[in-house]
């Protein structure tokens, strides 16, 4: 595994949950995990006689202050389908949105229009032309990778992946991780090392001054695929004005989610 470069990490250490909000996440996981236990027995049962392999799904993921921990889920997808992922990168979700947002971009350099004349050289490209700052800048969004990854209908899940996918009951595992401390009830999502090592600017990686955790304002959000920036934006958003109310409006929120077509 190659080695991931983070930004002062030094900085990131200063979050700390507070007693409040961690008695909470206890009292809130136990009982979680108590009122489910059947379902977590059954779901259990049903990933083994699927298939070979084990019930959970173990990853490193990278939570608040870019500490990375153990994170559980139950397996919802063959196993090795991580070695699948780069043969579906076309079908990428924030791929295929962000090809459509650049297919609705502005054709003429918006600095030239409020200049009133060309902000850089001329360039003249397969017959037409374009001002050098503007052509760099359009190529510049179109060799950028995206950050997150995330596929619809995808086809490495199995039969009983896709049911307890769909009312996000593989997530149920994760109360473990709260109550180890490594998550919060609400936070931003812990995210893949592939994911999180793109994101170590500093305006993208504010979101990790907040607390990892299981649901947030991005999982609310009606059109929460749309595009990477808006991601951002809400894991941002939430890392600057956490309270106690906001996370009590978030779970209450929440809770129509499970019944959300889009669960994948």
């Amino acid at each position: 595994m190659s080695k991931i470069i983070f930004p002062d990490r030094e900085s990131f250490k200063q979050y700390r949950i507070g007693f409040g909000k961690r008695l909470f996440d206890i009292i809130f996981s136990s009982v979680a995990l108590l009122i489910a236990s059947p379902f977590i027995i059954l779901i259990a049962i049903f990933i083994k006689l699927e298939s070979k392999g084990p019930i959970l799904y173990v990853s490193e993921r990278v939570g608040t202050g870019y500490d990375i921990f153990k994170f559980y889920k139950f397996r919802s997808m063959r196993v090795n389908a991580e070695e699948e992922r780069t043969q579906l990168s076309e079908l990428n979700l924030y791929l295929i949105n962000k090809k459509h947002q650049q297919a609705g971009e502005e054709e003429t350099c918006p600095e030239c229009e409020r200049l009133g004349k060309c902000c850089s050289p001329l360039l003249y490209i397969d017959g037409t032309e374009i001002c050098e700052n503007w052509y760099l800048e359009l190529k510049r969004r179109k060799n950028r990778n995206t950050a997150f990854f995330k596929v619809k209908d995808d086809p490495r899940v199995t039969f009983i992946g896709k049911i307890i996918r769909r009312f996000n009951l593989d997530e149920l595992p994760q109360f473990i991780n709260v109550i180890k401390g490594d998550m919060s009830i609400v936070g931003n999502r812990p995210l893949p090392l592939y994911e999180a090592e793109k994101l170590t600017t500093d305006q993208w990686s504010y979101r990790f001054l907040a607390p990892a955790g299981i649901t947030g304002m991005w999982q609310i959000d009606p059109d929460r695929f749309r595009s990477e920036e808006n991601r951002i934006n809400l894991d941002n958003q939430y890392a600057m004005i956490a309270s106690p109310l906001k996370d009590l409006e978030i779970i209450v929120k929440s809770l129509p989610t499970f019944f959300r077509k889009n669960n994948y």
